[in-house]
Order: C-alpha cells, then structure tokens, then sequence
C-alpha cells in the first residue's frame, strides 16, 4: 500500500485517512473544501477527539450545545497568521457551516473524554522560526503536548520554495522515553502556486520501508513510521498540517545518524 493518499479534485471532502484505511491505531485526518453555506457532520467514530482547524475561511462550528460562530478569517493557509481551532472531547457530534468559501482540516485519535471541548484561538498558538539558511521553516503549534488533550498533536508548517523541512531527517516510532516515543503521523500538503508539488521520502534504518514521494496539492503522505523529510523545489512554497497521536501524549525524536552531522556544521534545527 502506498504512503501517498491523492486528494478529490470534486466534492466537499478532499481526502481523508482513517486508522483502519491506514492500518495503523491512532491517527485519523480529513480535509474539506465547503461553499457558502454548505455543512458537513464530519463522520469521525464516536469515540474520538477532535481537532478541527479552520485552514482558510469562516465557519461556524457546533457541537453539544456549544456553537463557536464565525471562526476563522484567513484567506488562504499561506497567510502569515495561525488559524482558529476547536478541540472536541469524545462523544461530542459536530456539524461545521461554512459562511464564505472555506477549508477545514479535522484531525481525530481514540478520546477519553478528559480535557474539555473548547475554542483554540490564534492568539494562544506559538509560531516561530526554525532553522537556517535552506533549512528555515516556520511553525505554528495549533495543539502541542502542553495543552489539554488526550492523544492528538497539531501542528502546521510554511516551507519556502527551494528550502528543506522535517530535516535533517527524523523519526518517532519506537516508545523509549525520554529519547524517543511511538507517533504515527499525516502530512496534508498544500502548495503555493498549486500547480507545484514537493517530494517527502519515508524510510526506516534497515530499509525495509523506503518510498520516496511526489505530493501535489491537498495530498496526504502517512508515516507510519520511519523518518520523513520533506523537499520545496524554487518557486513553490509548501503547507503541511501534520497530525500525530500514539499510546503517550509526548513528542520525541530520533535524528537519522547518517545526517546528524548537519547539526555540528551548523546550528541547523532539526525535526519539523
């Protein structure tokens, strides 16, 4: 089975990767594109929490007899601005209306029903800059390991054309804390123009998993495990939303030892 997941070009739902599509345990994501007015129940099992990241547009979002009205507002995920999100313990049905022509990302993992539902607005989210040179990237935490959730991380990711990410190349499938955890992964893509695309190689030490992958817009690359650098040809610049859950909330990684020599040439930042 192929890592790469290719986007409908028609319809509200662009893509989506279930546990039982991916043959993995935690991660589920799916991505929406809505007209004005449209609405969706996005089908996420009852037992998951949520994450829903309003990527571009305003929507309203209701769930339990909460309703967060109009969110969002970015006109496009390239947007140097975070999002607007809304977490959603288990349990919880939702319906998403969109009011202007929007793109919702709902990243799902099994719930216990722990942390509260609740509006997650951009001003509590942290971006910054990592790396240098051809390496920098810029990050926003839409849901790190130091808020409230019971599996789920969130994060989104801006790579300038002609720059690397996700490098030099790391992995996190092997539960041994401190040093590393166990977390699959999704990599929703999108490009800027969207006629470009971006490769993503995904391979483990031994090899027995190695593909490497051409991604156009709104495709998703799943990591099951194994590292997974991601590469921006000039004159495109790439947007990833990655979700990541596994059996411990905890972000831990392993740089590929053949190339963790970039880290003492320079103060190259590794992971996202």
């Amino acid at each position: 089975m192929s890592l790469l997941v290719k986007a409908k070009r028609d319809g509200a739902e662009i893509v989506r990767v279930t546990p039982q599509s991916a043959g993995w345990n935690y991660v589920g994501f799916a991505a929406y594109r809505l007209a004005p007015d449209e609405e969706i129940a996005p089908g996420a099992g009852a037992t998951d929490e949520l994450c829903i990241v309003v990527l571009s547009g305003t929507v309203s979002v209701k769930s339990a007899g909460q309703t967060w009205r109009e969110i969002g507002g970015r006109s496009s995920v390239f947007e140097p601005r975070a999002p607007y999100a809304v977490y959603l313990p288990r349990g919880n049905g939702v319906t998403i209306r969109a009011h202007t022509p929007s793109e919702v990302g709902v990243a799902s993992a099994p719930g216990k029903g722990r942390s509260p539902a609740r509006l997650i607005e951009p001003e509590t989210m942290k971006r910054f800059a990592r790396g240098e040179g051809l390496n920098q990237r810029f990050v926003c935490d839409i849901l790190p390991q130091t808020e409230a959730a019971d599996h789920l991380l969130v994060v989104e990711v801006i790579t300038p054309g002609g720059h690397s990410s996700s490098y030099p190349p790391h992995k996190h499938d092997t539960d041994n804390l401190p040093l590393e955890s166990s977390l699959e992964e999704t990599y929703y893509h999108r490009l800027n123009p969207a006629q470009g695309f971006a490769f993503q190689r995904v391979y483990s030490d031994d090899r027995s998993l190695d593909e490497a992958l051409a991604v156009e817009d709104h495709d998703v690359v799943m990591v099951p495990r194994g590292y997974h650098p991601v590469v921006v040809p000039y004159g495109y610049d790439s947007y990833y939303l990655n979700v990541m859950a596994g059996p411990t909330r905890e972000w831990h990684f392993k740089n590929d030892p053949a190339h963790e020599w970039l880290l003492k040439r320079s103060p190259i930042a590794e992971s996202l």
